[in-house]
């Protein structure tokens, strides 16, 4: 079974959802409840219907019958990897703030930090962490990847159609939706869920390291699609990406696929262009 909780794991959770709570309080003394969805446009959505989506997946994913949790064998390195995956997601997020959040700096850090990084220390650190992720179940996910799509796709809380596709060629589209794919659905989901998450859960626990990790995954949003006050972008980051996080982080701790992953992180950056 996985991991217990235990006093630094219950810090973080608390620390982890004061974090959420502060950050919609803030949006919502200050007005900024409309908050940006893509970094290609300055269009707003209220940002409550970012939190319907990932809601009822959540639920989904506990309505739907899964295997046990599957075990989680920390060794003493596991601690180490996991903290130097956090100080990577950490100068990522405030390197890209400082560059302006621009193109070549958001792909080139994101490699670096996020690829590079990572890579070095599993081959210095060789064997050094045995976290066994065990017999996975392949079809479970799919209710809840396909409640998710649904309401992400039609009625009130379908994400925002972009005029992207009509302003490009066939194969400038297919291009860019899979150099997306790859820079941002895989390389993302990768290092923060499969590699940080995997290991602050054998840690801290489960909820603590699905927090810290989707509060880590949204902070560098801001870098991308803030307006220029930090702290209501960060609020704007964490109550939006954050919640769209506590989903992906609680399929992968759930399930240990990568394809749901995939499928709805993907799903996020290309639907607008083919609504």
């Amino acid at each position: 079974m996985l991991n217990k909780t235990g006093k630094s794991g219950v810090a973080v959770l608390v620390a982890g959802v004061a974090v959420f709570a502060g950050s919609v309080t803030l949006l919502v003394l200050t007005g900024n409840t409309a908050v940006r969805y893509s970094a290609d446009h300055g269009d707003t959505v209220p940002v409550w219907t970012r939190w319907a989506p990932a809601l009822a997946g959540i639920m989904a994913i506990r309505l739907v019958p899964a295997r046990p949790p599957v075990a989680l064998l920390a060794s003493r390195g596991t601690r180490v990897e996991a903290e130097v995956l956090l100080a990577a997601a950490l100068v990522f997020a405030v390197a890209l703030r400082l560059t302006g959040g621009g193109e070549p700096a958001h792909v080139l850090l994101k490699l670096l930090l996020l690829l590079v990084v990572p890579l070095v220390l599993f081959r210095v650190r060789r064997g050094s962490s045995a976290i066994a992720l065990g017999d996975r179940p392949r079809v479970a996910p799919v209710v809840p990847v396909a409640v998710w799509l649904l309401l992400s796709c039609a009625g009130p809380f379908a994400l925002r159609p972009s005029d992207y596709a009509d302003t490009v060629d066939t194969v400038t589209l297919i291009a860019t939706v899979v150099v997306v794919f790859l820079v941002n659905s895989l390389l993302e989901e990768v290092f923060y869920r499969r590699w940080s998450q995997t290991r602050w859960e054998a840690v801290l626990g489960r909820w603590p390291a699905i927090v810290l990790v989707s509060l880590l995954w949204a902070g560098w949003h801001a870098a991308i699609q803030g307006v220029g006050d930090l702290p209501v972008d960060l609020a704007s980051a964490f109550a939006n990406q954050g919640a769209q996080g506590l989903f992906l982080g609680y399929l992968w701790s759930r399930y240990r696929l990568m394809w749901p992953l995939l499928v709805v992180h993907g799903a996020v950056n290309a639907l607008p262009m083919f609504l």
